[in-house]
């Protein structure tokens, strides 16, 4: 895949997010469960690699935020779960790796980041175990509904396997 397919993949993962962040995201305490943004992160860590998840996941963040759509546990969250989830996939190229590193790089390491946000920057009276039931709540629906949508993808050959054992659009 080259630079400007990669690029133009991502810019419309990016579009996705941020248009969603309206139609699907679930206000809990002073967070905002989006499980899109999960599903992303599932979808550009296999399709696009660590660079591109990441740059995707602070793009929608950024954008959301800007819009007032999302909240600043977004960039922990998403990031850490997208870079978990290509790293591993890359790592691997077992595809329900990448559903895991976005479960626990969201759910728990991206919880366990965005504690100091709530109390230091915040200083919102947060406990740390109220933020990982949230993030793995949302982490595990989206990552789950990206890891269906791949294989639904592979077997209907949407999706073809290319010479370095990660999924590729087929032309």
């Amino acid at each position: 895949m080259n630079k400007t397919y990669k690029l133009t993949l991502t810019a419309m993962m990016v579009a996705i997010g941020t248009i969603t962040s309206n139609l699907v995201a679930i206000p809990i305490g002073f967070t905002k469960v989006f499980p899109m943004q999960h599903f992303l992160n599932v979808l550009s860590a296999v399709l696009l690699g660590p660079y591109y998840a990441v740059a995707q996941a602070f793009l929608v963040s950024l954008i959301r935020n800007l819009m007032g759509t999302g909240s600043i546990f977004a960039f922990p969250g998403s990031m850490v779960g997208a870079f978990l989830a290509s790293l591993l996939f890359l790592k691997t190229k077992k595809m329900y790796l990448a559903f895991a590193g976005e479960v626990i790089g969201t759910g728990i390491l991206g919880a366990l980041l965005s504690y100091p946000i709530a109390t230091l920057i915040l200083g919102q009276k947060a406990t740390l175990f109220g933020f990982i039931p949230l993030f793995i709540f949302s982490s595990f629906a989206g990552a789950l509904l990206g890891f269906v949508v791949l294989v639904v993808f592979l077997r209907k050959k949407v999706l073809v396997m290319n010479e370095n054992k990660s999924p590729a659009i087929k032309n």
